[in-house]
């Protein structure tokens, strides 16, 4: 029982840190980018009614907080779990992929956009997640374990 339990709370940190990750990128995105006039990123109105507006630079820091959002989460999860570390970590990217699924109906934006994001951010950045952890979780073991 202990086990099930020390996995759930890796998966929930795993979603609370790529959560918080997913916004910290998506809070600064609009101070580096800042937005087409008389768009407030903070209202999705605003976004839908402005979305002619955008270009391809406006999009870099939503597709990044979805990538390293998810990253953090995976990697985390994966650190965490007692044991299956890798299911753990797709769980995350899955879960986070769901999300982004739910958004493209939810939150306007152009087909590229959508498909890119789907596509490349979500299920990649669990897969650099899972090797890295993998050899962050090899080099933590003691050398005679490496060897056998």
């Amino acid at each position: 029982m202990k086990i099930f339990f020390r996995n759930v709370a890796a998966v929930a940190t795993g979603l609370v840190i790529g959560g918080c990750v997913n916004m910290g990128v998506v809070l600064a995105g609009p101070h580096v980018v800042p937005p087409p006039a008389g768009v407030d990123p903070r209202d999705a109105a605003s976004i839908a009614a402005g979305i002619h507006l955008f270009a391809p630079r406006h999009f870099v820091f939503p597709f990044l907080a979805h990538a390293l959002g998810t990253f953090a989460g995976a990697l985390v999860a994966h650190l965490l779990a007692t044991n299956r570390r890798d299911f753990y970590a797709w769980a995350i990217g899955v879960v986070y992929l769901a999300g982004g699924l739910m958004a493209c109906f939810m939150i306007p934006a152009p087909a590229w956009f959508m498909a890119l994001d789907l596509v490349g951010a979500y299920l990649p950045a669990a897969w650099l997640a899972v090797r890295l952890g993998r050899r962050l979780r090899k080099d933590a073991l003691p050398r005679h374990a490496r060897d056998s």
